[in-house]
């Protein structure tokens, strides 16, 4: 795996163990527990299917899988504006993690842009 590979890996497990975190925190301090279990399953599930795709057997299982960690990156994105819209979360703390799944997700987009076929 290249360097910009091993980069979005740590930045995947960086950012689960913020979304683990923030779920804990929910749980305890703000007594939510659907809304944070959905942003657990997604947010987690972004550093899982990168680290599947490392396993991938072929080009299309491995574009695949970079694909599902896109999409969970997005549905993450959705239940933070919602949680933030619905005061669960500050703007701050919004705003935060906010700009690592953007981050993350660029780095996603990156990647399937580069993969499309024709982009050898």
């Amino acid at each position: 795996m290249n360097d910009a590979g091993l980069k979005l890996s740590d930045k995947a497990m960086a950012f689960a163990v913020r979304i683990v975190n923030l779920y804990k925190w929910l749980c305890e301090e703000k007594k939510e527990y659907v809304l944070s279990k959905q942003l657990l399953r997604s947010g987690t599930s972004i550093g899982a299917n990168i680290a599947e795709s490392k396993s991938a057997i072929s080009r299309a299982d491995f574009v695949s899988k970079i694909y599902i960690a896109s999409k969970e990156c997005r549905e993450t994105q959705y239940w933070i504006e919602l949680l933030y819209r619905t005061d669960y979360l500050n703007e701050k703390q919004y705003l935060s993690i906010k700009e690592d799944s953007e981050e993350i997700g660029k780095f996603l987009s990156s990647i399937t842009k580069t993969m499309k076929p024709g982009n050898n």
